[in-house]
């Protein structure tokens, strides 16, 4: 088991949807939206969750919080299983988990004040008297570079960059060690999002905080994380420390990743290795490797059996049957 000291540890984490039903019919699948995932992420480091839309990030990202209800696996946080946690031990799990959404403008309720959506959360936990409230709710607010005068505004009346930064302060009031950033620069414009990650970095470092970031952009992952999970269809593909992912991938997938980001210079032309054919759906996926129908590297055995994340070399994971063997580029 992980060590304390706000250390989080999934194993085997599984959730799945059933669709087509209703009322009086049963389902007509079965989505395995998370299917057998493992990672770690050690006290006051960085994992950032990336892959393609609908590949189970934000899936994998609630049931770790129970905002969804996982069907399989452990969750484990400061030595507690976050699964099976109730009453008192869930309540003080509450407190020190936490999640800034990738939409600031939903997350927060257009009739509170600022004020209010950083007070309730502190009062709900207990976090002191009144005033004690109302100075943690006015702290938190300057930690994310705001005024104080803003407390006391609405959310319609600021920009995005300064509402996702009140959901940053709402997420950090009541002092958490782990919190989790579903996309929440994807919503904003490319000139406030190194702001709003330069942020986050910022108060990582000095508060410690253990980071689970969940993301689509590379760039962005590169830029904040210690270490990256990349998932396809439910599963993790590769899992490895940034600069490894980046300069050496192990998978087929997440080297087209890698080459799929357009180049921002006019005289570089040509195929950027943009992948071809569809993501097969979780409800009905394919044989073998997932991966099989759109990998160049595919051979039988990828057709006929599924392969598991094997460590390739010293802390770097790959689910491919040969990761050992494949030499990939990123670039």
């Amino acid at each position: 088991m992980m060590a304390s000291n706000g250390g989080l540890e999934v194993r085997d984490l599984q959730k799945s949807f059933a669709i087509g039903g209703g009322l009086f019919r049963r389902a007509a699948a079965t989505v395995r939206a998370v299917n057998g995932v493992s990672l770690r992420v050690a006290p006051g480091t960085s994992l950032g969750l990336v892959g393609e839309s609908g590949c189970g990030k934000s899936t994998v990202a609630r049931s770790i919080l129970r905002l969804m209800e996982p069907d399989a696996g452990s969750v484990i946080f400061d030595g507690i299983d976050v699964r099976t946690a109730s009453g008192a031990a869930l309540r003080q799990l509450r407190r020190r988990m936490q999640i800034v959404f990738q939409d600031p403008y939903s997350s927060l309720n257009p009739r509170r004040t600022v004020r209010q959506a950083l007070e309730e959360p502190l009062r709900v936990h207990g976090r002191g008297s009144r005033r004690d409230v109302a100075e943690k709710a006015e702290a938190a607010i300057a930690e994310v570079g705001l005024s104080r005068d803003a407390i006391d505004r609405y959310p319609h009346e600021f920009s995005g960059g300064q509402r996702q930064r009140i959901g940053i302060a709402r997420a950090l009031a009541t002092s958490p060690r782990l919190v989790v950033a579903d996309e929440p620069v994807s919503a904003l414009d490319v000139s406030v999002q190194a702001q709003v990650l330069n942020l986050l970095l910022e108060l990582q470092t000095r508060l410690r905080l253990t980071f689970l970031f969940v993301a689509h952009d590379l760039s962005v992952v590169r830029h904040i994380c210690d270490r990256v999970a990349v998932m396809y269809v439910g599963q993790l593909v590769e899992l490895a420390p940034t600069d490894a992912v980046f300069s050496r991938p192990r998978h087929p997938y997440t080297a087209a990743l890698m080459r799929a980001v357009p180049v921002p210079d006019p005289r570089v032309s040509g195929d950027f290795g943009i992948l071809r054919g569809e993501v097969p759906s979780p409800a009905s996926p394919p044989a073998g490797c997932y991966f099989h129908p759109r990998c160049a590297h595919a051979e039988q055995r990828c057709r006929n059996e599924a392969p598991v994340l094997q460590e390739v070399e010293k802390d770097h994971f790959a689910r491919c049957h040969f990761a050992g063997k494949l030499q990939l580029s990123a670039a």
